[in-house]
């Protein structure tokens, strides 16, 4: 049966930023422009893509020192960040992951918001719900999560198993039934406004000196082992003694620009916000919840949120942000969610909007580090979902490795290109 009271939004807005722009990428546009007219500039690092995770890299490399004597750029083509993956992001912050390098990169997002305002200043603020994330396990399933909450706690992470008993207990809003347990972050977990912290790493990195060049990276031109030059649709041509992919779900474009293979695509997800005038108050400050059938829900103020990835044959066209597939919410999401959540049983759908992961096919994990023969072109892509909670600690790690040639915190050399180039992946097994 199919739950009652769907009504569809009349207009599609997303919260975080308005109607956007039918642009497909913020980065990468494929038309050379002509000798003729190129002209010449020179910068010592150059980073392609201005969203959260080049300006964390920026931000880092700042906050060390490069930008004494050193010209560092950020090349964004959109300055509004509408169509930006950040800026369509859920907001999420978790340390449930089985990979330990994805708890601890995690954990420095954590970290840094503990310490926002004596970092960024006293009005930093990224509105932090710490209300944790519920992971909820079928019996195929329970084995699996079981060892990773104890790689989890074996890393600092404040997680909880919870048995049946348990979740009805602190859940009462919860039908189990197929339900063998549950992961639940008692602290450092819940989900942010991910503009805010963007916005800080940006603010903070050019009043530090770093440019921000409003432009589109049209090509990428090298010399022997290393890229020489940054190509810009405005016709300016960047000599650049390092360049750092960041680019978002462009990353895989961009990186072809090198004449590099890279396994990064744009996947689109949709977000549906649903109002639930019932719902109690105990279910309006619970967690971001995640069903075993791989939707998910959470609390945005008095209404929900909530989503699911599609099947892999099922994977929506990766373009046109504004089109949102309302079917894909009615036979999807909303029969598990009112099967999960009787009080979802009678809602209205009063908006929705989409953004697009940056997809590592390989294994869905954060590719990291630079190119084997490529010497002075760095990754940081392929997040899938994660590179909000991960930006700050792969801009620092990238920071890392181009001012001191290695990993000076966390050691990130397992999300280093060779595993690309072998075909050998590391799977991340908590996946959303």
């Amino acid at each position: 049966m199919q739950p009652r009271g769907f009504a569809k939004a009349e207009r599609v807005v997303c919260p975080h930023v308005g109607l956007a722009p039918a642009a497909r990428f913020g980065t990468v546009q494929r038309r050379k422009p002509g000798p003729a007219r190129m002209a010449s500039q020179s910068r010592d690092i150059v980073i392609v893509g201005g969203s959260i995770v080049g300006c964390a890299t920026a931000y880092y490399l700042a906050q060390a020192g490069a930008i004494a004597g050193r010209r560092i750029a950020i090349v964004e083509k959109d300055p509004t960040y509408a169509t930006c993956s950040t800026a369509r992001s859920a907001g999420g912050l978790r340390q449930q992951f089985s990979t330990p390098e994805n708890i601890a990169m995690s954990q420095v997002t954590l970290a840094l918001i503990r310490d926002l305002k004596d970092r960024f200043g006293p009005e930093a603020d990224v509105a932090f719900r710490e209300q944790g994330y519920l992971i909820l396990a079928s019996a195929d399933g329970a084995e699996v999560i079981a060892a990773s909450v104890e790689t989890q706690r074996r890393h600092g992470a404040d997680i909880l198993l919870l048995d049946r008993d348990e979740l009805a207990a602190r859940f009462p809003w919860l039908d189990l039934a197929g339900v063998a347990c549950g992961s639940f972050g008692q602290s450092g977990e819940g989900w942010i406004d991910p503009v805010s912290l963007m916005t800080l790493f940006r603010t903070a990195a050019r009043g530090a000196g770093v440019e921000l060049i409003h432009d589109a990276v049209v090509g990428l031109e090298k010399s022997g082992d290393a890229v020489e030059s940054v190509a810009l649709a405005s016709g300016t041509r960047l000599a650049a003694g390092t360049v750092v992919n960041a680019a978002g779900p462009a990353a895989g474009e961009v990186a072809a620009l090198a004449g590099v293979r890279l396994p990064v695509e744009p996947r689109k997800r949709y977000v549906y916000v649903i109002d639930c005038r019932d719902a109690p108050e105990e279910l309006r400050r619970g967690p971001l919840t995640v069903d075993p059938t791989g939707v998910w829900f959470r609390p945005e103020g008095r209404l929900f949120i909530t989503g699911i990835s599609p099947e892999e044959r099922d994977e929506p066209p990766a373009i046109d942000l504004d089109a949102i597939d309302y079917s894909l919410f009615e036979e999807e999401v909303w029969p598990r969610l009112a099967a999960r959540v009787p009080l979802f049983e009678s809602i209205k759908v009063v908006n929705a909007w989409a953004g697009f992961y940056d997809y590592n096919t390989l294994d869905q994990n954060a590719i990291i580090g630079p190119h084997p023969e490529v010497r002075n072109f760095y990754f940081a892509n392929g997040f899938s979902g994660h590179g909000l909670q991960q930006a700050a600690a792969a801009g620092r790690a990238v920071s890392e490795l181009i001012l001191h040639g290695r990993f000076c915190t966390i050691d990130l050399t397992r999300f280093g290109y060779a595993r690309i180039a072998e075909g050998r992946p590391l799977r991340e097994l908590n996946v959303i």
